[in-house]
């Protein structure tokens, strides 16, 4: 089910009118898509942040207010102040929940892979999302990749990722997504000092014995 999102029509454009709407909490936006004219909006950061709480994040499938209008819709980009990090515009995608559409999902590792770590292995997943295709119904939330059985020369590449009925994967079969590092140090031989014979030098063979030494003059 989609979340709904009220924004507003008829905002003015140009930088000052940003700045102006992000000092006040409202994130200018534009939703556009196939087959429509593109449409400046405005949306209340706090309402942006409640639509984007639930467990598929900047995924979550929208259902956009824009007047009388309703608009199915995903968040295609959201821009960010390079200091303060705050929103500062959202470009939002209307979408049709009957056909395929591409997004990226965040992968996440599940299990224990012993067999890595009991040879000092560390299992890594080399991608942070994987692109996957289905309809806006089946869009799954993450991809979880069990790595239980993994061993310490053992990859998991694109092609054996499980995913749910009605998703598929964008990309390279064999792109490698997780992977094992090597993180045991290797030892180092301890140090062992070789043996003197004799616990004393031998004294040198013209030397008097030191009970025979002469005094000094």
């Amino acid at each position: 089910m989609a979340t709904i999102l009220q924004t507003k029509i008829g905002r003015k454009i140009g930088s000052a009118e940003s700045r102006r709407l992000v000092a006040t909490d409202h994130i200018p936006g534009v939703i556009y898509g196939h087959g429509m004219v593109p449409v400046k909006v405005t949306v209340e950061r706090r309402d942006l942040r409640v639509a984007l709480a639930g467990p598929a994040g900047v995924n979550t499938i929208l259902e956009l207010q824009v007047g009388d209008a309703k608009y199915p819709a995903i968040v295609k980009e959201l821009q960010r102040d390079p200091v303060k990090r705050v929103v500062r515009h959202i470009d939002f995608m209307q979408i049709s929940l009957t056909e395929l559409i591409t997004m990226d999902i965040p992968v996440h590792l599940t299990g224990t892979a012993k067999a890595v770590l009991s040879e000092g292995g560390l299992v890594d997943a080399t991608v942070n999302t994987i692109q996957i295709r289905a309809t806006a119904a089946n869009i799954p939330n993450e991809i979880l990749i069990d790595v239980t059985a993994m061993g310490m020369q053992d990859v998991i590449r694109l092609s054996d990722v499980v995913l749910p009925n009605g998703v598929s994967a964008v990309g390279d079969p064999d792109l490698v997504v997780v992977t094992v590092l090597e993180t045991k140090t290797e030892e180092v031989a301890p140090v062992v000092a070789a043996a003197v014979e004799g616990a004393a030098a031998t004294p040198d063979a013209g030397a008097a014995p030191a009970g025979d030494a002469k005094p000094s003059a």
